[in-house]
């Protein structure tokens, strides 16, 4: 059986690797990604650091509950589900959105209320519960 390139106790825990990834940006970007981890920290108090596809994300009962990246000239929350993003639509106008991500420009301050709701809204998918 091969070995996996790093093995478990060589990876950094979750939350380091979080703290390193948003250390390692350009200030703007590195305001609004500790902005909106705390905004999800605040909205899913009881989720847990996770480090998946080189970005940061929160995991809540074994399952992603979002990920959060910065990029140039914004940052990004997904994923983003058809039934949140339609019943968040008003809000979400003026903002970039795909199939699964809504993109928040770094030119403009970070909605935190609204990441808070959206967030709040997958934690009610994640637990199988209808939006509030």
């Amino acid at each position: 059986m091969p070995s996996p390139s790093k093995s478990a106790k060589d990876a950094k825990p979750a939350a380091a690797q979080v703290r390193a990834y948003i250390a390692a940006l350009p200030p703007a970007s590195r305001k609004a990604m500790r902005n909106m981890r705390e905004a999800i920290r605040a909205a899913a108090p009881g989720a847990a650091d996770y480090f998946s596809y080189r970005i940061p994300a929160f995991k809540l009962d074994g399952r992603t509950l979002v990920w959060y990246a910065a990029f140039t000239h914004h940052t990004s929350l997904y994923p983003m589900t058809t039934a949140i993003r339609r019943a968040h639509a008003a809000a979400l106008e003026g903002y970039q959105t795909s199939k699964g991500t809504v993109r928040f420009p770094l030119a403009r301050p970070l909605p935190l209320a609204l990441v808070k709701r959206l967030v709040k809204a997958r934690v009610a998918e994640v637990r199988g519960k209808r939006e509030a």
